[in-house]
């Protein structure tokens, strides 16, 4: 097959629907497929493979990490160049359009896939009221495609709630060759926590913006005594959060990535992760395929991933001390957090990225397929 994968964000940035992306380009590749990335211009022609068609763009002002590249004539003339058999677009928002647009005047099948959860974001950016208008701009351009991809069962049910039709979930994936428990080190420890590596370490991973509610972690952090907290990655956000944190034992890491991430996610005692946001969390499966612990919101997608007691601990996000009780029983229960990383890394085990993507062509052949019946 040759797939066109348009995208509003590829690298070189860093989060959870790049580290999909990335991994779904490469098993692709490998598997005798040929991909075209279609992105926001990063410097990269290639990858594993693949070719990229960078656009040019330019921040986006409330989010100046992500830039917002306009559909152009240029685009078209490289996809015919390519051929596609076939189009997927990743969170359709602006590029997007442009794959939406080629693909029903080229007569090609069309694949959409929900990554971010949008519309929760403009609560915490002040654009509240825009929700209602923002859910039928999804639906107008996700009705267009043959199929909608989610990642977990939560926006499956929460997108056809909304009236976006053809949804199904598109399995979650995750290193496990990459991220294990074996990489824990003292070294990371003390790295992460100043020099306090026999501390009661907390972690958190991803993005410093406002919808992660990273804010929300300070009190959890100062109901444990001695407590330090790493936060790994960048945004944003990030000045706020440090004015937010500047009286407690905070690290600012910034980006880690490969083997010294997997080595924080394995040294740290407790990934503390309060967002109410996810679609589907994929920095948690990280953190379980590298046996730590996990405390998380019970929301969107986690609940696919994190089972209360088992493999981590859930706490309703409306409540203030929930966070706090869950995080002080995993760090009182050494026992019990022992049996939660073994669980937590037999979880991921089962959520390969070669499973993933071969689900994913199983999708493309069979909407490929319907379209061939209906135009004969």
């Amino acid at each position: 097959m040759r797939i066109a994968l348009f995208t509003e964000t590829f690298l070189p940035k860093v989060d959870g629907i790049v580290t999909r992306l990335k991994h779904t380009v490469d098993h692709l590749q490998r598997l005798g497929d040929q991909v075209l990335v279609v992105s926001p211009d990063g410097g990269l022609k290639e990858y594993k493979g693949a070719k990229i068609y960078g656009v040019s763009g330019f921040p986006l002002p409330l989010y100046p990490e992500l830039k917002l590249a306009l559909p152009r004539p240029s685009i078209g003339r490289a996809l015919d160049r390519f051929q596609p058999d076939l189009v997927h677009i990743v969170n359709p928002a602006v590029l997007g359009l442009s794959g939406l647009l080629y693909s029903k005047t080229r007569n090609l099948p069309l694949v959409a896939s929900y990554h971010t959860h949008l519309p929760e974001y403009l609560q915490h950016y002040g654009l509240g009221m825009l929700e209602g208008l923002l859910w039928e701009l999804l639906k107008a351009a996700h009705n267009q495609a043959a199929l909608n991809l989610c990642t977990s069962t939560a926006m499956v049910q929460t997108l056809s709630e909304r009236g976006i039709e053809r949804t199904d979930l598109w399995q979650r994936g995750v290193d496990t060759e990459l991220f294990q428990p074996h990489l824990a080190s003292q070294e990371m420890r003390s790295r992460l926590s100043q020099g306090h590596p026999e501390q009661p370490l907390l972690l958190y991973v991803g993005r410093l913006s406002a919808e992660k509610e990273v804010d929300r972690i300070k009190p959890v952090l100062e109901a444990i005594p001695g407590a330090r907290l790493a936060l790994v990655g960048d945004g944003p956000h990030r000045q706020a959060l440090e004015k937010h944190f500047a009286d407690t034992p905070t690290h600012f890491v910034g980006y880690l990535q490969g083997q010294e991430l997997a080595s924080a996610f394995a040294s740290a005692d407790a990934f503390v992760f309060p967002s109410r946001t996810e679609t589907l969390g994929l920095v948690l499966l990280e953190a379980m395929a590298a046996g730590c612990p996990v405390v998380a919101a019970r929301s969107g997608g986690i609940p696919d991933i994190v089972e209360d007691g088992v493999n981590g601990y859930l706490f309703d996000p409306a409540d203030d001390l929930g966070a706090i009780a869950a995080t002080q029983r995993l760090l009182a229960r050494a026992d019990e957090r022992e049996t939660l990383r073994r669980n937590a890394r037999q979880e991921a085990e089962r959520w390969g990225w070669s499973a993933a993507t071969r689900q994913l062509r199983h999708y493309y052949q069979k909407v490929m397929a319907t379209a061939l019946s209906s135009a004969a």
